[in-house]
């Protein structure tokens, strides 16, 4: 029996005994009916955001791998921030997240240009032995509901070939790339303060002033030539008599 099927029984058994205690009892067995309804309506109703819950991480894996994989398109800023927003509420939303959720959501950040973020989760997958799936002997629910649908898609890729693409990408990526892409973000943040670490000595100061100085004079005098007043009419038209009676 496969562990569905095992904790199915265990469910089933386990109304079977609260039916016969309450009957027991001595409830009216009606009333056992109906509560048994509800019971069974309210199981499957968190059964089904279960299965929901862990449907969004594979959905996360198609838009993680269009967005890494496709170097051809250019892609929107806001596009990859809601592809990493949706990544960002799958790690959260469970206790013990699969590690190729941290190499997406690195890749992502990386792409997007975010390479603190970057860092911070590829680290975890290139420096940190929990990111090896061997060393996950304690699953949670949610991790062992991931497992069970991930390994029956490896057995039938048929029933969802996109998201076995999507899968099977991102886990090429994350053994050839996951190190190379860590270490270009740490170069990127390493670079980026010593841009803004250039030291002002008080040579370069006074340098920086006298030319401010210089120029500021030369366009001061520009300025003054260009807003001189004109001469008086008067003195324009005594050149010009002066002129026209020397030529006659």
């Amino acid at each position: 029996m496969t562990n569905k099927g095992r904790e199915a029984a265990q469910r089933l058994l386990a109304i079977l005994i609260i039916v016969a205690m309450l009957g027991v009892m001595g409830i009216p067995f009606s009333v056992i009916i109906f509560f048994a309804t509800i019971t069974f309506f309210i199981w499957r109703a968190v059964q089904h955001t279960e299965h929901q819950e862990t449907g969004r991480v594979f959905e996360f894996y198609i838009a993680a791998n269009d967005v890494i994989r496709d170097e051809e398109r250019h892609w929107f800023g806001f596009e990859i921030a809601e592809v990493i927003e949706r990544g960002e509420r799958v790690l959260h939303s469970m206790p013990d997240p699969p590690p190729l959720i941290y190499f997406a959501l690195g890749a992502l950040y990386h792409k997007a240009g975010d390479h603190e973020a970057a860092a911070e989760h590829l680290s975890y997958i290139v420096e940190n032995d929990l990111s090896d799936e061997r060393h996950r002997v304690t699953p949670s629910p949610e991790l062992r509901r991931y497992v069970q649908i991930l390994r029956k898609l490896e057995r039938e890729p048929a029933l969802a070939p996109q998201t076995m693409a999507a899968i099977r990408s991102l886990d090429r990526a994350r053994h050839h790339r996951a190190a190379f892409l860590l270490a270009e973000s740490r170069e990127r943040l390493n670079v980026i303060p010593a841009l803004g670490q250039t030291p002002v000595t008080e040579t370069s100061f006074k340098q920086v002033a006298e030319g401010d100085d210089k120029s500021a004079r030369r366009d001061a005098s520009r300025l003054q030539s260009t807003l001189a007043p004109p001469p008086p009419i008067a003195e324009v038209l005594r050149d010009l008599y002066e002129e026209e009676k020397k030529t006659a």
